[in-house]
This record gives structure tokens, C-alpha cells and sequence, in this order.
């Protein structure tokens, strides 16, 4: 039977399998580069490339994350509960403090990230702290604190990084290719590499997606039950999750490439039709009902 200390160590080999993934992936769109535009540096450049984003992913993708949603740290004064409650449950967990961080943004939601558990960031948007009273607050931060703990942080934010870059590297060959310079086309077979170039652009953010997926909706229900026997109080958790998707609007930074870092959807809970197939998080409903009427020993296998 699965445990945690098994998820954790499918959580590092998932990080590791991904930068795997991503660097092989670049140096696959370099390859055909390479043969459409007649310059073998540019595959000397995708390897360099791939393993640079890999180390930056790494070392600095919390902080990338953090400065994309301008979260600042929280005050002592002003969001001394915040500060409080974390310093209280990460004695209780074991876990080294983490750095505490507010976003200034109306819409309630929390995360969690960081390369390790001595390198965690747990921030809470203001419109948070104004919703939830204490037990609900607790419940949210003992789930991210449990995403500290089972070591879904790096793996969640490294994906950040790499899947924003897939992204963006998809477009940048997309535009060149049908508005940039195309007069070696026909040379060497050249519509063939053009089209198999373009698969690849269009396959690689939708495999990116496809592992964003992957790697959320089972992590989320694992964090709920590990954060409910934490605070031993899973009513608080469940009442917290009530109250955040009632919120209807969306963050003002929302962002695709990092929605699944969130303890809920920063584009709104009220998602409908086709867009509920790419939904990052398990619908609040099923999270609520694990919480009240399931046991923990379901979530781990």
C-alpha cells in the first residue's frame, strides 16, 4: 500500500523525470530548427538552453513564481494571526518554518512552494485572510504545509517555469514559420521538417498541460487528508473550501501555468462546458465530501 514517504519519493522522481522530459523536448524542437533555418548552432544552443532552464527551474522557480504575483512578506503587525497559525502548525508537522507571504489580491486562495522543505514559501492572498476565520485558516495552511511535507513543491513549481517556457517557445516558432522568411523551404526536404516542426510546436504545450494535469487533482485530495489530520479538525478545511468557491470571480494575475500551485482554481470555481476537462484542481464538492465522509487510508492508495 502507497504511504507518504512513497508519494515524496514519486515526487522527486517526477521532478527529475520532467526536466528529463523538457530537456529532450528542446532539444528536439533545436534538432529540427537546425535543418529549417541551416544553422547547426542553433542545437548547441537548445542543449545549453534546456540545461540552463532546468538548473534556473530549480533554484529560482519559487521566486519567479512570488515576483509574478507580486507577494511581499507578511507583516508582523498587520498579519500576525497568518504568521501565528503557520509558526503553530509547522512546529506540529515538524517542518522547518517557511518564509510567510501575502499577495494583495481580493480573491481567496493560498500556496505553497519552494525546492525543499528548507526552502518552503506558503503565501495567502489578502481577500484570504478577510474570509476565513481561524479553524478555516488553519485548515488551509495545514494543506500546504502538507504539500511541503509530501514534497509536491519543487515538482509544482518547477512545472511552472516549464510549461510557461513550452508555452512561449510554441508560439515564438508558430509565428516565425508563417510570418517569417521562407525561402529555403523547398531546400532538403524542407516542408516535410517544416510540418514535423510544427507538430512538435503544437503537441509540446499540450503535453506540458497533460503533465500539469497529471500531477495535481491526486496531490490535492492527498493534501486535504494530510492537512485534516494535522489540525485534526477536517470540518475546518471543508468549511474553508465552502467559502473560497462561493468566491466568483477570478485573481487578478491569474496565470494557466501556475493555476495548479493554488489550493483552488485562481480562475474561479463556476467553470463550465468543455473547459472542465483541463480543470487543474478535483471539483470542490468531492474534496469537501472526502474530507467529512472518507478516511485518510483512501487517499493513499
Amino acid at each position: 500500500m502507497a504511504t507518504l514517504y512513497t508519494h515524496q519519493s514519486a515526487n522527486v522522481r517526477k521532478t527529475w523525470f520532467l526536466m528529463l522530459i523538457f530537456t529532450v523536448l528542446i532539444i528536439a524542437i533545436g534538432y529540427f530548427l537546425n535543418y529549417y533555418y541551416h544553422s547547426p548552432s542553433i542545437i548547441y544552443f537548445a542543449v545549453i538552453f534546456s540545461l540552463g532552464m532546468n538548473w534556473i527551474s530549480y533554484w529560482y522557480s519559487d521566486k519567479i513564481v512570488l515576483s509574478m504575483y507580486q507577494a511581499r512578506p507578511a507583516n508582523e503587525q498587520t498579519e500576525h494571526n497568518l504568521i501565528n497559525i503557520v509558526e503553530n502548525l509547522a512546529i506540529t508537522a515538524g517542518l522547518p518554518l517557511p518564509k510567510i507571504y501575502v499577495i494583495d489580491d481580493p480573491a481567496p486562495n493560498a500556496f505553497a512552494t519552494g525546492r525543499n522543505k528548507a526552502h518552503a514559501t506558503v503565501a495567502c492572498t489578502s481577500g484570504l485572510l478577510k474570509m476565513l476565520n481561524k479553524t478555516e485558516l488553519e485548515g488551509v495552511i495545514a494543506h500546504e504545509l502538507s504539500h511541503v511535507g509530501n514534497r509536491d513543491i519543487l515538482l509544482s513549481t518547477v512545472v511552472v517555469t516549464l510549461v510557461g517556457l513550452i508555452a512561449i517557445m510554441s508560439d515564438v516558432f508558430t509565428r516565425s514559420v508563417f510570418f517569417g522568411n521562407n525561402r529555403d523551404r523547398d531546400d532538403k526536404g524542407g516542408n516535410i521538417l517544416v510540418i514535423v516542426g510544427l507538430v512538435l510546436m503544437i503537441l509540446s504545450p499540450i503535453v506540458a498541460k497533460l503533465i500539469q494535469l497529471a500531477i495535481s487533482r491526486k496531490r490535492e485530495f492527498l493534501a486535504d487528508a494530510s492537512g485534516a489530520l494535522l489540525t485534526r479538525y477536517p470540518e475546518g478545511l471543508a468549511n474553508a473550501l465552502r467559502k473560497i468557491s462561493s468566491y466568483s470571480g477570478q485573481m487578478q494575475k491569474a496565470n494557466n501555468a501556475t493555476a495548479h500551485l493554488f489550493i483552488a482554481n485562481p480562475f474561479g470555481s463556476h467553470v463550465k462546458g468543455m473547459a472542465k476537462l483541463f480543470m487543474t484542481h478535483p471539483p470542490v464538492e468531492e474534496r469537501i465530501a472526502a474530507l467529512i465522509g472518507v478516511g485518510t487510508e483512501e487517499f493513499e492508495k
